[in-house]
């Protein structure tokens, strides 16, 4: 990949050309920030440019051996690893080499879910497994192909279990000569600090929302909704993506947040005792539907992360700063009415319940216990008058 792909991010691509040019090149690096900004695309280009022979101040050539190479994620010097869900066709990332360099090359910019779609297995978990720290391991010793650096990708590197992680601390300290080490992760706080101390933390920072709209713009998209989308995105070209493209899966969420939040104001505010036991009994339905195992703990994570973003946008809201708002259409017609009833008595108490209730199922806690109780929370909280 050239940097000349990568949307945006002039500051980050300097730092890394210059670095190359000043021969002041981290044997180990750890590329930061949200999803969707370019932190896979700007390892990739980086990794390129520092292996290609007939590099440019600027840029890889992109026509020499090597850069085609790279550009097609098969150099032998290159490896990548990644999260897995171990299945009978395989149990390391060689495993899934193929499918990994399809939605890389495809789809460019991606998350997690993306890449649990891409491998069949959105309902369940995965993770960097402790076999994955001996392939690196027996990769990293190998005679280089040429001679330019051996680069290992870890991407998500926080979903390293911790043996593997402990196991990869030496090699990290002290690798051998030419060896280069590029993690892209969206949770460093989540990395052992053994390793945290041993890299060099790049902060990618969010992209322009006029960056984004650009790009928008090329892909036919009107310039109003370009930037628009491009607003709510936030930062992320990825986000932007997903709104241009709402799934029903996209819908669902909101649906859901609508439900529970719905069910919890008619049985924890109004006093037809009616209405307080058919939403009672919704509410209990919600969270069966919520924990169903066909739902999956990545989906019930991300639902709670996006529980969380719509509780902040109603705050926003109720406190008069509409131009701080993120929302698309149906949610901003949700928020109308449901915005007065998140304010500073009750919000903070509201997002701990959420984001707890994230961590618990990120620990493989009971989903069921989790989404009840969850439910129960939530009819006390929107009761709550404001201050």
């Amino acid at each position: 990949m050239l940097f000349s792909d990568i949307i945006g991010q002039e500051a980050t691509k300097h730092q890394l050309r210059q670095a190359v040019r000043e021969g002041r090149i981290p044997h180990a690096q750890l590329f930061t920030g949200i999803s969707g900004i370019g932190k896979l695309q700007l390892a990739l280009a980086y990794a390129q440019y520092v292996n290609c022979p007939h590099r440019t101040e600027d840029d890889s050539c992109g026509t020499c051996p090597t850069c085609l190479q790279f550009q097609h994620l098969q150099h032998p010097d290159l490896h990548f690893v990644f999260p897995i869900v171990k299945t009978d066709a395989g149990d390391t990332c060689d495993d899934f080499l193929e499918p990994w360099r399809q939605i890389v090359r495809d789809k460019r910019y991606f998350d997690l879910n993306d890449w649990h779609e891409a491998l069949g297995v959105e309902t369940k978990q995965s993770m960097i497994y402790e076999k994955e720290s001996g392939e690196i391991l027996r990769k990293l010793s190998l005679k280089a192909y040429g001679d330019g650096y051996k680069v290992m990708i870890i991407w998500q590197p926080e979903k390293m279990n911790a043996d593997c992680a402990n196991k990869l601390l030496k090699i990290l300290e002290e690798p051998a000569p030419k060896t280069l080490f590029l993690m892209v992760s969206e949770h460093p706080e989540q990395l052992l600090s053994t390793i945290q101390s041993r890299v060099q933390t790049i902060r990618v920072p969010r992209l322009e929302t006029d960056e984004i709209a650009g790009v928008l713009r090329t892909q036919g998209i009107d310039a109003t909704k370009a930037q628009d989308i491009a607003r709510i995105a936030n930062g992320s070209y990825l986000a932007a993506l997903k709104k241009l493209d709402e799934t029903e899966a996209n819908k669902q969420e909101l649906r859901d947040f609508i439900a529970l939040f719905r069910d919890a104001y008619t049985v924890g505010v109004l006093s037809d005792p009616e209405k307080k036991y058919e939403s009672l009994k919704r509410l209990r339905q919600w969270s069966l539907d919520m924990a169903d195992s066909k739902v999956g703990r990545e989906r019930q994570k991300h639902f709670l992360q996006y529980a969380q973003q719509q509780v902040r946008e109603n705050f926003i809201r109720n406190a008069g700063e509409p131009e701080l708002n993120y929302q698309m259409e149906a949610e901003r017609d949700f928020s109308v009415k449901f915005a007065p009833f998140i304010h500073p008595g009750n919000v903070e108490a509201i997002m701990n319940q959420l984001s707890l209730a994230e961590r618990q199922i990120e620990q493989n806690g009971n989903a069921k216990m989790i989404f009840f109780d969850l439910c129960l929370q939530m009819i006390v909280l929107i009761k709550i008058k404001r201050k």
